[in-house]
């Protein structure tokens, strides 16, 4: 299987990790999050960058949340559906943690999941922030 379509599985994989984090309260955990992958009888392939998105998310939630709501016009990650939400935290976990992950590729990546597991809106609501983020990124890159 070509790498792309590893990577897309992978990042599914961490929005099934993250969507049942984030309904049960469960502390973040990749013990957790393996026994979700077990219980998906998730691809061998596609654990290893799932993983390394939910360890760079888990290790920084609260920063990551803040860095969303910041480019999140009118709209708190509490309001937000939850497939939207955890699609945002992975990109966001991608754009600015996750160094082998080109930003496009995060942003694509995203609303094209968005799209296929939320609701056409959802793609743009998602592609909107992400752009605000990856200008936030770019501008800080520019000024190193």
């Amino acid at each position: 299987m070509a790498t792309a379509g590893i990577r897309r599985k992978a990042r599914e994989l961490a929005l099934q990790c993250l969507h049942q984090w984030d309904q049960q309260g469960h502390a973040a955990s990749l013990e957790i999050a393996e026994e979700v992958m077990d219980s998906l009888a998730a691809d061998a392939d596609s654990r290893p960058h799932a993983r390394s998105i939910l360890s760079a998310y888990w290790e920084r939630p609260a920063e990551i949340d803040e860095w969303i709501d910041s480019a999140s016009e009118n709209w708190r990650m509490t309001r937000m559906a939850v497939i939207d939400r955890n699609v945002l935290r992975i990109a966001a976990t991608e754009l600015r943690w996750i160094d082998d992950v080109p930003p496009r590729v995060a942003i694509d990546e995203a609303i094209e999941i968005v799209r296929r597991f939320s609701t056409e809106k959802s793609a743009d609501f998602v592609n909107g922030i992400l752009d605000r983020l990856l200008k936030e990124t770019e501008q800080s890159d520019d000024s190193r």
